[in-house]
């Protein structure tokens, strides 16, 4: 079975320091293992390659304690 990626570009507040970049790491790799997230704190930009859907990979953040919303996907 050959999954499909997404590419999203995410805005992420409440991001203050390197272990809330790895927090939000963790949450998006909960959902997807195989994600890969790149953090930028600077302007609170997270882009994520993954399967699982923008509203569901917010909704965790959200719940993890951040303000999350898509730019894209």
């Amino acid at each position: 079975m050959d999954a499909t990626h997404t590419d999203l570009l995410m805005r992420v507040e409440g991001m203050t320091c390197d272990g809330c970049a790895a927090a939000v790491t963790r949450t998006v790799q909960r959902l997807d293992p195989a994600a890969e997230v790149q953090v930028d704190r600077a302007t609170g930009q997270v882009a994520i390659r993954t399967d699982a859907q923008a509203l569901v990979v917010a909704e965790a953040l959200t719940k993890a304690g951040y303000t999350a919303t898509a730019m894209t996907g």
